[in-house]
């Protein structure tokens, strides 16, 4: 055990341990965060847990020297960047995508975003005064693609009319939800999970449940318009805000995408280490 402790000290070099290590393991750890961010809520986080058993099984067999196993993990694991390619190729699509952002410019008012805006709203109102119910997510940080996947895909530029129709009863699309990635709707018809919140009136229905579920799973903001009552909802973080006329429509998915904190969502991680350390009343609180 004694021989140990001077081979652990030697390795982490705690002696040297200056700044650019600091920086080294921030730069690390923040790779890793959006990393998870970008594969949560899709089928590629799974991928990633399974990834992450076969490395610990791997490294097992190798301490118990069992030869052959290890031999036969380590020729799949020599083909493994063409697999993690194939399975995460679109996670690595939308990275890339995220990346060549700019990040100066990230928080500037984008002039097409208040047509996507003015569509939602607009197409919200007339669904609600005719009483024709819809169900609408819009997509941010976190993919939806698995959930894309289980309706039928249009990859259409958002439009007033074009939302209109889909909802349009007795159609191919009308039942379900529509989901918008940026300013392209991806697919309709989708399945959405419902909320299992006991806390939630049973008076609720479908669609809200739906909203309900999928913004508790993912970052997701989501219009419901119910076909019963014709009010307009809008959903963000599990919690719903109900009766929105489209002055609090349009304001409510200004702060969801525009503002630097949305509302109900978390801040950063670094942030929120910052304020731990330096011990935040009210994040105490």
């Amino acid at each position: 055990m004694q021989d140990w402790i001077p081979f652990i000290f030697g390795f982490l070099q705690i002696g040297h341990f200056g700044w650019r290590d600091v920086l080294d393991i921030l730069l690390v750890a923040l790779v890793l965060y959006r990393i998870l961010l970008l594969i949560r809520g899709t089928l590629g986080f799974h991928v990633a847990v399974g990834l992450a058993v076969l490395a610990v099984f791997f490294y097992t067999i190798q301490a118990v020297h069992l030869r052959t196993m290890s031999w036969i993990l380590a020729n799949l694991f020599s083909y493994s960047v063409f697999a993690l390619i194939v399975l995460y190729q679109n996670e690595i699509r939308r990275g890339l995508a995220h990346i060549g952002r700019n990040p100066f410019f990230r928080n500037l008012p984008d002039p097409s975003s208040e047509m996507i805006y003015e569509a939602v709203v607009q197409a919200s109102a007339t669904l609600a005064s005719k009483r024709i119910g819809a169900l609408i997510v819009l997509e941010r940080e976190i993919g939806l693609r698995d959930y894309i996947e289980s309706g039928i895909a249009l990859d259409a530029v958002l439009t007033y009319d074009l939302l209109i129709n889909i909802f349009i009863p007795n159609t191919p699309l009308h039942d379900g939800a529509c989901i918008v990635q940026g300013r392209r709707i991806a697919a309709a018809v989708c399945f959405l999970p419902l909320t299992v919140n006991p806390e939630f009136s049973k008076a609720l229905g479908t669609r809200h449940r739906a909203a309900i579920g999928i913004t508790e799973q993912t970052d997701a903001v989501v219009i419901v318009v119910s076909e019963e009552t014709g009010s307009i909802s809008g959903v963000i973080g599990g919690e719903i805000t109900a009766r929105m006329d489209v002055k609090k429509l349009t304001a409510f998915l200004h702060q969801a995408f525009e503002s630097k904190l949305p509302k109900n969502q978390t801040l950063s991680a670094w942030k929120r280490l910052y304020e731990s350390l330096r011990g935040n009343k009210k994040a105490a609180a």
